[in-house]
């Protein structure tokens, strides 16, 4: 296990030093939570008009259950495992940028802003694909920026990224299922 942890710290410092002050506004701006909220309530206006009003409010109760369950889940894994945020480590500090005015929490394992970001990224992923036959791949894509924002501006691992990852997809898929058998079996699409 010691030798996972010291290829993520390696991993991390060689990725938090590729980036550079003129991209920070960037990446600072993808990891910013009311940026994502935006493009999430967007894409929600737009399904509004493609569902009836029933299986839409559903979808929003649907989506908070998501974000809870995904949100609190990593809270639990951090107080639970303790591995300290890079930006914590005394170990690693002087080696990386922190780009944040702050640290933020004391843990790292796992990343929140990874699996909320994957959850709702395959959540809506399938929603699209299902109600207007879209692959939006660019959920993904956005979820994707926003977990690397989490290395680059010093906060997480990418391990705390991956596992975020996975944690989040899997998740959105399962409530994107029980909330599909649930509303295509009463027809309310």
């Amino acid at each position: 296990m010691d030798l996972i942890i010291e290829y993520d710290q390696n991993l991390f410092i060689w990725l938090n030093n590729l980036g550079n002050e003129y991209f920070d506004w960037f990446w600072m701006l993808l990891t910013n939570k009311l940026f994502n909220f935006l493009v999430y309530s967007t894409a929600l206006i737009y399904l509004f008009k493609k569902i009836k009003i029933k299986s839409f409010i559903s979808m929003i109760l649907f989506l908070l259950i998501l974000i809870l369950i995904s949100d609190q889940t990593s809270n639990l894994f951090k107080n639970y495992f303790e591995r300290l945020r890079p930006c914590h480590d005394e170990q690693i500090f002087n080696s990386m940028r922190l780009v944040k005015n702050s640290c933020g929490g004391l843990y790292s394992f796992f990343s929140a802003h990874a699996s909320n970001s994957f959850a709702l990224a395959s959540f809506f992923f399938f929603v699209y694909y299902n109600i207007i036959q879209k692959k939006i791949i660019l959920f993904f894509i956005l979820a994707s920026l926003v977990s690397y924002s989490r290395v680059y501006i010093g906060v997480h691992y990418p391990l705390d990224i991956i596992t975020g990852t996975f944690f989040g997809f899997t998740t959105g898929l399962i409530l994107f299922k029980i909330w599909e058998i649930r509303f295509k079996k009463n027809n309310f699409f």
